[in-house]
């Protein structure tokens, strides 16, 4: 068995400025930029959550820009055979984590528990590929 859920919404930015970016999305948001991120040299900047929400985090890339969700899992091959068998395709593995692209062609990330304990809400999966 394996454990699931929604860890955070990523806000994939190409632009310049990822600082500018930022500013806009904790405005609109609600939410204030994280302390201690260098937005000219870290590609990533976050915004400040509650613990009981998903991580938001602005992200630099060279794709167009987009938001994408990531799912955390304790065990991310099991969570991805799960989720290939409902018809999403593994797209790349990087570093801890693998892209994957839905049958509705949205871009999604399994990646590892990113906010302590799973917890009580996290979906309980079998893994009868195993």
């Amino acid at each position: 068995m394996h454990r699931s859920r929604l860890c955070s919404l990523m806000i994939d930015c190409r632009v310049g400025d990822l600082e500018e970016a930022a500013a806009f999305w904790s405005r609109a948001l609600g939410r204030p930029v994280k302390e201690g991120a260098d937005p000219s040299q870290d590609p990533y900047v976050g915004l400040v959550t509650h613990d009981d929400e998903p991580v938001i985090e602005l992200q630099r890339v060279a794709h167009p820009s987009r938001v994408h969700l990531d799912i955390e899992s304790d065990d991310i091959e099991a969570e991805v055979r799960r989720l290939e068998a409902l018809g999403a395709r593994r797209v790349e593995a990087i570093r801890t984590w693998v892209v994957m692209e839905a049958p509705t062609g949205h871009r999604f990330c399994v990646v590892r528990p990113q906010r302590g304990e799973m917890g009580a809400h996290a979906n309980t999966w079998p893994d009868a590929s195993r």
